[in-house]
Order: C-alpha cells, then structure tokens, then sequence
C-alpha cells in the first residue's frame, strides 16, 4: 500500500502490486518501492540488509509496526514508530548490520543459502500455527 502524507494528513490511498512478492534478489523491492516515490517504509521488521537497502535508496525504514495499515500509519503518525531495528533472527545470525566482507556478502551462494534457512524458518512457523489452529 502507498499512502501519501502530507502535513500529517492523508492525502491519497493506493494498492501496488510487488511483482517481486516471493521471489527477489536482495536490494530489489527496496529498489522498486524507490521508484514509486516512497520517503519512508512502515513495517513489523526487517533484517540489518534490508534495513541497509532501504537506507541506501533514501528510504526511512521504521520497524514494528503492527496491525492493518490504518493502525500502522496511526502508529507511524502518532510517532510510535521511532526508527528501524534488525528483527531479532537477523541478529541472531549476525545481520544486525551491514557487514561489508563478511562471508554472507562475498558471494551470491552465501545470500541464497541465507535467504533458504530464513524461508524455511517461516514454513515452520507457519506449520506450527497451522497445527494450533487446526487448520
């Protein structure tokens, strides 16, 4: 979703698809969203990369937003949303930050690798909540 502010006022409302949803190298949705004119970037979080991403293409990323993206905008507005900080898998695994010449960086099979261990984390979640829930 694009919301565009101004003045602390919401001005317009607009859905975008991310044709990059599910499948992307890194640094190409903070790309994208670039080039659809956003300042600023709510989310609940994001890694230490993304983070770095979003940053380098003058994008202020803001971690922990939660809910609809009514409540999210609200926490954004009513500044609960302070800045961003790396989601605690991303720490965990020394992403915290963007280390330049860490192993991660030096090659494309490292980022990949990265990318599986944390696509097949979520399948687990996601088949934890399944199992709670009883779907």
């Amino acid at each position: 979703m694009l919301v565009d502010v101004e003045d602390g006022q919401v001005q317009q409302v607009g859905a975008v698809e991310n044709p990059y949803y599910g499948q992307h190298a890194p640094g190409v949705v903070p790309e994208f969203i670039h080039r659809q004119g956003a300042d600023v970037m709510l989310t609940g979080g994001m890694g230490g990369r993304a983070i770095a991403f979003f940053q380098q293409c003058g994008i202020e990323p803001m971690t922990g937003a939660s809910g609809t993206v009514r409540r999210a905008l609200e926490q954004y507005l009513n500044g609960a949303l302070q800045e961003a900080a790396p989601c605690g898998e991303s720490v965990a695994h020394g992403h915290g930050r963007l280390a330049s010449g860490s192993a991660y960086e030096k090659d494309e099979a490292g980022r990949l690798w990265e990318e599986i261990e944390m696509l097949q984390r979520q399948l687990n979640q996601a088949e934890r909540l399944d199992r709670l829930t009883g779907n």
